[in-house]
């Protein structure tokens, strides 16, 4: 009977091993499995979130250069009407100039030495209302 006890054990070593190798084996190959498919993931998942910076920083540019052609398009729009504006107010203050120069000149040329040049108006003024009341009298007097 001792022979059946030292066959019985010396059977079930080798198999006792042999499944070790092969249950270690398996979780070796399940393990760098998942190992593989997290490091998969995670590359997947950095690469997308590559694309998707790349793609809001193309969005955000496009929007900020749209922005900023809306914004000069205003200031040209800004500045040319200023342009207008002093334009027209400058050929406005040119009229004003020009006739003052016109009321200066013939101030200056209708005054003498008989009457001095604030009196000058009022006096051309009453003279011709004196010619107009004999003018009137003449007229009267034809009658």
């Amino acid at each position: 009977m001792s022979m059946p006890i030292e066959n019985a054990t010396a059977n079930s070593f080798p198999r006792t091993s042999k499944a070790t190798r092969v249950k270690r084996k398996t979780y070796v190959i399940l393990f760098m499995g998942w190992v593989m498919l997290i490091a998969v993931g995670v590359a997947a998942t950095m690469m997308y979130t590559e694309h998707l910076r790349q793609q809001i920083s193309t969005d955000i540019a496009q929007q900020t250069q749209q922005q900023l052609q809306v914004v000069q398009q205003d200031y040209q729009k800004q500045v040319s009407d200023l342009k207008d504006s002093v334009t027209s107010d400058m050929k406005t203050l040119q009229a004003k100039v020009d006739s003052l120069n016109e009321l200066l000149a013939f101030t200056k040329d209708s005054a003498n030495s008989k009457t001095d040049n604030s009196n000058q108006l009022y006096t051309q003024l009453a003279d011709v209302k004196k010619k107009l009341d004999d003018l009137q009298k003449n007229l009267d007097v034809l009658k």
